[in-house]
């Protein structure tokens, strides 16, 4: 259980480290990284712990590492996504606002 927290934390952490690092990170939420980044990590920890990684000699680092590293690479996914795409509809919505 212990595994758990550290992991939620970490990976919330992360999420908010990726948004504040983002130069477009006005366009979205603060805490939209931040819920990608422990959505995915907590179910990766569900899985591996599911899969018998959590109590194996020499693979009980793969519950407390791997989905740390998951949900950070989801995040960030999620941020350049969110950015690109945010920023051209809001361009795209602010043009034809201003042309009506």
């Amino acid at each position: 259980m212990l595994s758990l927290i550290v992991v939620a934390l970490a990976t919330v952490a992360a999420g908010f480290v990726v948004w504040a690092n983002d130069k477009r990170h006005a366009k979205y939420g603060m805490a939209v990284p931040a819920g990608v980044a422990l959505t995915v990590g907590m179910l990766g920890w569900i899985v591996f712990m599911a899969a018998g990684f959590g109590y194996q000699p020499g693979l009980t680092w793969i519950p407390w590492v791997l989905p740390i590293v998951l949900g950070t690479a989801a995040a960030v996914a999620a941020v350049l996504y969110l950015g690109k795409t945010r920023t051209s509809r809001d361009t795209a919505r602010l043009t034809g606002i201003l042309r009506a």
